[in-house]
Parts: C-alpha cells; sequence; structure tokens
C-alpha cells in the first residue's frame, strides 16, 4: 500500500469528504457534522474533530452510541418546539451516518433514529405560479430565462448544471422546426439518464450561447451552458471575468442567481417569527412545477408557450 493511500485512509475527514458527490451537499454536510462535534464538546479544527470522534468511538464504541443520541435527543426537542422538521433531522442522521460509515464506525442506526419521528414524504412548499415565473424571468442577468425555462421544463435539479455542456442538449425537429429537445443529464456518472426541454427553452439556450460567441467566446460542443459574466464590475474591486477565458458557472452559483432575483422581483420577504420556510423554493421548486404539473399526466416538457410565459 502507497504512503498517500496510507495517509488518505488514516484521515477520517478526507475520508468523509471523499464520501460525499455533490458539491452541494459538502456544502450543507461539513457544517451539520461541525455542530455535531461541536455538541459533544470537542475542539480544535474540524480535521481534528473528526480525528478524535474516530479515536474515541474505536476505543468505546458504546460512548460513539450514546453521543449520537444524546445529540439526537436535543434535535428531537428541537422538532417538538417546532423549530425544526422531521426531515431536517433525517439530514443530520444522513450526515453522521456517512462520517461512521466513511470510517468503519459500526454503530445500531435502526436502534438509535427509532425514537425520532417521521419525516414528511413532501415539504409542506409549493411550486412557482406563472405570474411568479414571469417576474423571475425579468432579473436582468441573460442567464436567467435559460436557467428557468431549462429546469421548469426537464425537471432537472440543480446539482446537474454542473456537468451540462452544449452537446448534451440535442434539438429535435419535425418537418425542419425545432419543437423540443432532448437533454442529457450527468453524461458519464451512475445517475446518467435523459429528459427533454420546450423549444422556448431551447431558443433561450441557443440565444445564450450566440451572445457569447458574438461576444468573442469560442463556443464548441464542450462549452459549458453557463458560465461566469465578463467586463462588468468594471472600476470595482472585484476582477470581471474575461470572455475568452470562460469558468463554468457552478450549481452553487446558479442557486445564488435564483435567488438574488427572487429577493430583487420582490417575491422574497423576511419570514415572519412563525414561518421557517418561504412558500416555494428558489430552484427546487421549479422542480416541483415539473413534477406536479407534467407526471401526473405523463408528459416530459412544461409547456411554458401554453401557458404564457413567452410568446414568439
Amino acid at each position: 500500500m502507497s504512503k498517500e493511500l496510507t495517509e488518505f485512509e488514516s484521515d477520517p475527514y478526507s475520508l468523509f469528504i471523499f464520501g460525499i458527490n455533490s458539491p452541494l451537499t459538502k456544502e450543507k454536510y461539513v457544517p451539520r457534522l461541525n455542530k455535531f462535534f461541536e455538541f459533544i464538546n470537542l475542539e480544535g479544527t474540524i480535521q481534528e474533530k473528526c480525528i478524535d470522534f474516530v479515536k474515541n468511538a474505536t476505543n468505546d464504541p458504546s460512548c460513539a452510541v450514546v453521543s449520537v443520541i444524546k445529540y439526537l435527543q436535543m434535535i428531537k426537542e428541537r422538532i417538538e418546539k417546532k423549530e425544526i422538521t422531521a426531515g431536517t433531522a433525517l439530514n443530520y442522521v444522513k450526515t453522521i451516518k456517512l462520517f461512521c460509515e466513511m470510517n468503519d464506525i459500526l454503530l445500531p442506526w435502526k436502534r438509535i433514529t427509532r425514537g425520532l419521528p417521521k419525516a414528511r414524504r413532501y415539504a409542506n412548499d409549493r411550486a412557482p405560479t406563472i405570474e411568479e415565473i414571469r417576474k423571475i424571468i425579468e432579473y436582468p442577468d441573460r442567464r436567467i430565462k435559460s436557467i428557468v425555462f431549462t429546469m421548469a421544463s426537464s425537471g432537472i435539479r440543480l446539482g446537474a448544471w454542473d456537468y451540462l455542456r452544449w452537446k448534451h442538449i440535442i434539438p429535435i425537429k419535425i418537418e425542419g422546426k425545432i419543437v423540443a429537445a432532448k437533454i442529457i443529464v450527468y453524461q458519464g456518472e451512475p445517475e446518467e439518464y435523459f429528459s427533454f426541454i420546450t423549444s422556448e427553452a431551447y431558443f433561450e439556450l441557443e440565444k445564450w450561447l450566440l451572445y457569447r460567441e458574438e461576444s468573442g467566446e469560442k463556443i464548441t460542443e464542450e462549452s459549458w451552458i453557463l458560465r461566469n459574466i465578463w467586463d462588468r464590475n468594471k472600476g470595482s474591486k472585484r476582477k470581471p471575468g474575461i470572455i475568452t477565458q470562460p469558468r463554468k458557472l457552478q450549481s452553487q452559483g446558479v442557486k445564488r442567481i435564483m435567488e438574488t432575483a427572487l429577493w430583487t422581483q420582490g417575491l422574497r420577504h423576511k419570514l415572519e417569527n412563525e414561518m421557517r420556510r418561504h412558500e416555494f423554493q428558489a430552484d427546487h421548486g421549479l422542480r416541483k412545477l415539473f413534477k406536479t404539473r407534467c407526471e401526473p399526466r405523463n408528459e416530459n416538457i412544461v409547456l411554458l408557450k401554453d401557458s404564457g410565459i413567452q410568446k414568439n
């Protein structure tokens, strides 16, 4: 066994990160794990806390079980106070369980989680209305229509943007007219599948890439669908992007665009004291629109044109 592999296997934090596939998941799992470690009074950096927990759990597995149960009891009390939902509690369980599994810490999870309330199968939120979508796409960012139309008509998750290139969008023609497009999601990954987008969504993507090409970027089949903005914020401390050096817009960036659009367009307001969640989610709300409007009819696309979102 190589020295590098031995060092990797002896680093509990690196093993934990290795077990996370999505950057968005990592963004959520690391703070959750750190909260657990803080609750059981581990100190130091996140890497040091990971090492300490693994050592303690290896030397005394029963102590690890008690630590997790005490933490989940605190989580359960927060559920009873309606501070968090049972679904949120399940996410904390998933985080700790993944860390333990990646570091060969065997805990009786069925017994540990028995006392937690069952999570709702569906979140208590709704899909955005057509009028709300109209307001979102009025947000002054050239990428917003491509994002909204593609997600609403294909049902892709936010993380899919980390993989989408121009070659993954394949126009479908009938009598020489583009009527829709096939979209290949997560190509090359075990989760690969395909969906469809409307002709309106395809034309918005095409318009966005044509604008980039006219601005000086060389567009190929390998070009990322979404990229950074260039030549803006001149005179500010932020360095603007360069048109000939495109950088992929990560899924976190897509999420920020959507959230900014909602606040700017007056569709987001500060939650009242009793509320913990907005009426619809920034990005996942578009997937919910797809799920609620298309799947009951066994359709693959939301007909945005028929809904009046965009007229040619």
